[in-house]
């Protein structure tokens, strides 16, 4: 393979645009058509969680961005995003010709994951594993569709941030990585695009409450790949399948993440 693997982590949001996740999966075939590049999507789907949550009834909670999971609620969380979001993600890569494989955190050993902290209940903290079966996989040209889900040594379900899964994806297999979320990166505390965003001026906008919740932990996920590949991380948008293409091609579109700054 002579570019390296790019690991794309989608946005919850994105599942529940119809439109948008058509958009997208015709942007990724029209790149794989005209100049293939092994792919890996990673998935999360906040939304369809909260919609099943609140369908039977339960509450949900976050904390530092982070969704609280009692272990009695793992076994519907898993559901949706193991189950009817990854195959909502599958249905639309069929649909538009795309060859794809839908997965999880364990399959294979991909990810280690074991409970990030007892008071977020089965929520998981991911750490690179064995990619030998997505590599496997990405030989044969499939497309590798992965849900945040991750199992621990012990057999435990673990609900896994999604960001923090593609991290660990990309750090297993030493893949570029891109962030797409419903935003077009990561903005000031005036609402603009910041081009690009190292350690230091990403811990002042912290500290000012700019950056906070999910994007802090979607930040914290894309400094920790930026250090660990030594490589720049995307955050950008879903949104425009134009700029996807060109980020796709290597174009610098939302925000580069870096471990330093530089001059």
């Amino acid at each position: 393979m002579d570019k390296p693997t790019l690991v794309i982590k989608l946005g919850g949001a994105l599942i529940e645009n119809d439109e948008a996740l058509t958009a997208l999966f015709a942007t990724l075939k029209t790149f794989l058509d005209e100049q293939p590049r092994p792919l890996v999507l990673v998935h999360g789907g906040g939304c369809l969680v909260d919609d099943l949550l609140k369908g039977l009834g339960l509450t949900s909670s976050k904390k530092n961005g982070l969704r609280v999971t009692p272990f009695e609620q793992i076994p519907y969380i898993a559901g949706a995003l193991a189950g009817t979001a990854n195959k909502q993600m599958m249905a639309k890569a069929i649909a538009t010709g795309i060859a794809s494989v839908g997965l999880c955190l364990a399959d294979g050993g991909l990810c280690q994951v074991t409970q990030l902290d007892p008071e977020l209940g089965a929520v998981g903290d991911c750490q690179p594993g064995n990619p030998a079966l997505l590599n496997g996989i990405l030989s044969q040209g499939f497309l590798p569709v992965v849900s945040s889900i991750g199992i621990t040594a012990g057999g435990q379900l673990m609900n896994v941030n999604a960001d923090q899964a593609a991290t660990a994806i990309a750090e297993a297999l030493g893949a570029d990585l891109v962030m797409l979320s419903d935003v077009s990166g990561i903005l000031d505390g005036k609402g603009k695009l910041v081009p690009q965003l190292d350690q230091l001026t990403a811990l002042d906008l912290m500290e000012k409450g700019v950056i906070k919740d999910g994007m802090a932990v979607k930040v914290q996920a894309a400094l920790h790949a930026a250090q660990t590949l030594g490589k720049p991380v995307c955050v950008a948008s879903w949104r425009y399948p134009d700029q996807l293409l060109a980020l796709l091609a290597g174009g610098v579109v939302g925000t580069l993440v870096t471990a330093t700054a530089t001059v």
